[in-house]
């Protein structure tokens, strides 16, 4: 329900609007008492308790290494370092995702190449990353943006044919599965977010995770000023920095994983209202969800066909205390990659940047919620 009770100063019971929030952590006992006990044992950085946060991801997934860092962010720094990647490289990237995903490969000294991607899965386009190849380019980082699991078949393809390497921005897909196969395990290295807007949350944080034993000792080195322990001995064998990621923060991620399926599940749930509440629109589109993945459904982002109403939708919405959200950014409208190289003229990115649509998912939320949500919708169109 929208309406919730306060009293004021006098104790004069008040009716509020609750805020409809785009997502919210789901966050027990479960989480403050791992929190607890960590403060209670004096030990509060990285130590046994991120180890078995790691552990937990690895058997999750059914990967051979998972390494702890303090965001996807710096695990994707990480494993471009880890792989060689740096100056003279090219790395293809979408042109529809976080800025994130291409900052970090500028940050490392090699070159961002921009594709595009498709109108439906808002996922990279296999077919542009073929014509974005040259002999400089080392990697593609495909992103699956918002829970939707990306069909690795045909990149796989053209990692063998040219000899790349893959480093999946996963952040938003931890759970979402291709085929049976999850997310994390059909790429090189996979990298994963515990941002407050994931499924799961640590408050922040990442993991990478790969089943290639000498990158997983490059990265968990790296990460840790460039050490190695040998027997009782700590080695530094390589340049590193500190992005460790504390006990405080694995302890949040740990409770979390133990409801990872029972969190997904609901949002599923949550997500196949909405796609009845839509069905007869045509003005308004769901998002892909294909009958041999899982969607995690960690954005529900939808496509506004009527152009220039998606930023009027969120103003009115925002005035009914109805949190929405764009979807993600095209990254060549923004002023820093305005002399990044680019394949194509990413019209299908445009299009997605303007006219999704991410609406408000939360585990509180009823169906009347969702019902005042589409309605508020529809009545903006109705007016634009």
């Amino acid at each position: 329900m929208l309406n919730a009770q306060r009293r004021n100063g006098s104790g004069d019971l008040l009716m509020t609007r609750r805020k409809l929030k785009l997502i919210e952590p789901v966050i027990n006992e479960e989480e403050i008492k791992g929190v607890s006990n960590v403060l209670r044992s004096g030990w509060l950085t990285e130590g046994s308790v991120t180890r078995q946060f790691e552990e937990e991801i690895k058997k999750y997934l059914g990967v051979e290494y998972a390494v702890a860092t303090t965001s996807c962010t710096t695990s994707l720094e990480l494993s471009l370092r880890a792989l060689g990647i740096g100056p003279g490289d090219e790395v293809i990237v979408p042109d529809f995702t976080h800025p994130a995903t291409g900052n970090i490969v500028e940050w490392i000294g090699a070159k961002p190449v921009l594709v595009d991607v498709d109108l439906s899965s808002y996922n990279i386009d296999p077919a542009e990353v073929e014509k974005a190849i040259t002999k400089k380019t080392k990697c593609v980082i495909p992103v699956s943006w918002g829970g939707n699991p990306l069909d690795m078949r045909p990149l796989n393809d053209l990692k063998k044919e040219h000899d790349l390497v893959i480093v999946e921005d996963a952040a938003c897909s931890l759970g979402a599965e291709f085929d049976g196969k999850k997310t994390g395990t059909m790429a090189d290295i996979t990298c994963f977010s515990f941002h407050p807007r994931k499924i799961v949350t640590s408050g922040e944080g990442g993991m990478t995770v790969t089943d290639d034993p000498a990158l997983a000792e490059k990265i968990s080195s790296m990460k840790n000023f460039g050490m190695r322990i040998e027997g009782e001995k700590h080695i530094f064998v390589r340049m590193g920095t500190n992005y460790k990621l504390s006990d405080v923060l694995s302890a949040i991620g740990l409770a979390q994983m133990k409801k990872i399926e029972k969190m997904i599940r609901r949002r599923i749930g949550i997500a196949n209202y909405y796609d009845r509440l839509l069905a007869r629109s045509d003005l308004i589109t769901p998002p892909e969800r294909r009958k041999n993945t899982r969607h995690t459904c960690q954005t529900y982002s939808v496509y506004v066909h009527k152009e220039r109403a998606r930023d009027k939708i969120i103003e009115d919405l925002k005035r009914a205390s109805i949190e929405t959200q764009i979807g993600t950014y095209a990254l060549h409208l923004q002023p820093s990659y305005q002399n990044a190289k680019r394949v194509g003229r990413l019209e299908r990115a445009e299009k997605l940047f303007m006219n999704l649509l991410s609406l408000p998912l939360s585990h509180s939320m009823l169906k009347k919620d969702q019902e005042l949500v589409i309605s508020r919708i529809e009545k903006s169109l109705q007016a634009t």
